[in-house]
């Protein structure tokens, strides 16, 4: 009897919490996924820098590049990092992840999109528009 009291006693103070604790970080990753998040993290980090600093592609597409490993980063941290996946929370989560991938690509689209067209568009009416609102044409 002091025996089952005793392993009551046990299970009252945290004991038989500490095997679901284990349970509940098994469920959420494990180190495994971490060094394989973090290596893959580095690997995306590392690349894109590699090809900045040798300029080993063309810069047009050395930008893509780099949108394309930014986005695949994100997806990484998104599995290895918040433990996103199919089955995690009935399904929710890969819906979260997809909805994030669309908005990634909208917002990257769009900004490069934007920042084409002012770079385009308003670069050259900054230039020729500086002279005269600088008065240099009425000095001459």
């Amino acid at each position: 009897m002091s025996n089952v009291h005793h392993a009551h006693g046990h299970d009252h103070h945290g004991h038989g919490h500490h095997v679901d604790h284990d349970d509940h970080l098994e469920a959420h990753g494990s180190f495994k996924d971490y060094t394989i998040g973090f290596i893959l993290s580095v690997i995306l980090t590392a690349i894109p820098f590699w090809l900045v600093m040798t300029h080993q592609l063309e810069p047009g597409t050395t930008k893509a590049v780099i949108l394309g490993f930014a986005g695949v980063q994100l997806v990484v941290h998104m599995i290895y990092f918040l433990h996103m996946n199919s089955k995690s929370e009935g399904g929710w989560n890969m819906m979260a992840m997809i909805l994030t991938v669309i908005l990634l690509f909208i917002v990257l689209s769009g900004s490069i999109w934007v920042m084409y067209h002012m770079n385009a568009n308003m670069m050259p009416n900054m230039s020729n528009d500086g002279g005269s609102v600088h008065g240099m044409h009425d000095m001459q």
